[in-house]
């Protein structure tokens, strides 16, 4: 199974007010998405690839609504509360968090969790109270951690990123490693995908990470965790889309943005390029 993930990100924000949405306006944003791509989607084997878009929470709604009967996308959110409403137990006091129970009811079937600016957030609050370095990592990931069993307690499928930054790179294997080991503890593999993000390779002006280091984190993203998919979520694009479909380990990509030059943004009819490129098709 091929997994094409689309994170969008704040992109909903209007250029106007310093964002990247040229696409629609904002009260109709989430549609426009699922309206521009549903369609051509459907020409792909639902059992060989699946898609799930994550939007930002106020655009949830729009999105599910837009989805077509048999509609080959799927709908989810872009994170979860550490904590959850339960019955007879705590109904919703989560004030500015988004409670998996919530995030289900709006129709969502997936989340994303752990991605490297959740990562970054969490590492600064924690920063701010004077824990860094190896302990706040140890931290984030049991965070992390309890946002994916909440989520699988309410039925969503999870995908859980991970990935190294530059001053981590030497012992990527001992930081990849813990952010596998403690995430995932308790949780059920079966359905949850791992997304490689290589944190120092992201980002204007960096080398991106190659084909020989992508596969080399597969294979230990494999090897540890007993097989399960591995997506590349360091941005699957047109430049590297056939680059990725060659790694026989990487079972897919996180696509954010289409356009990095000139009007940068999202463009369905661009997300359906790189989509055609990577499948082949």
């Amino acid at each position: 199974m091929k997994h094409i993930l689309l994170n969008l990100k704040r992109f909903d924000v209007p250029e106007e007010l310093g964002g990247v949405n040229r696409l629609a306006p904002v009260n109709e944003w989430g549609a426009r998405v699922v309206e521009g791509t549903q369609q051509a989607l459907k020409q792909y084997d639902p059992k060989e690839t699946e898609f799930i878009d994550f939007l930002p929470e106020a655009h949830l709604l729009n999105a599910v609504n837009a989805r077509k009967d048999d509609s080959p996308v799927q709908i989810g959110s872009q994170g979860v509360y550490r904590m959850d409403v339960a019955p007879g137990g705590n109904f919703g006091a989560f004030t500015t968090n988004r409670p998996a129970a919530a995030v289900k009811a709006l129709g969502c079937t997936a989340t994303l969790i752990g991605h490297c600016e959740e990562r970054n957030d969490k590492k600064g609050i924690l920063a701010d109270a004077g824990v860094t370095g190896e302990a706040a990592a140890s931290v984030v990931n049991k965070i992390l951690n309890e946002e994916i069993l909440c989520a699988q307690r309410q039925g969503l499928k999870v995908v859980y990123c991970i990935g190294e930054t530059s001053e981590e790179q030497e012992h990527w294997q001992e930081v990849l490693g813990a952010q596998l080991a403690d995430g995932l503890n308790g949780a059920d593999k079966s359905s949850i995908i791992v997304a490689y993000e290589p944190v120092w390779s992201i980002g204007p002006g960096k080398i991106p990470a190659d084909q020989a280091y992508i596969t080399k984190i597969a294979r230990f993203v494999k090897e540890q965790t007993g097989g399960m998919d591995v997506v590349y979520g360091g941005g699957l694009k047109t430049d590297n889309a056939a680059m990725l479909a060659s790694i026989p380990e990487i079972d897919g990509g996180l696509i954010a943005l289409t356009r990095f030059q000139g009007a940068i943004g999202f463009y369905p009819e661009e997300y359906l390029d790189i989509i055609r490129i990577y499948l082949g098709k």
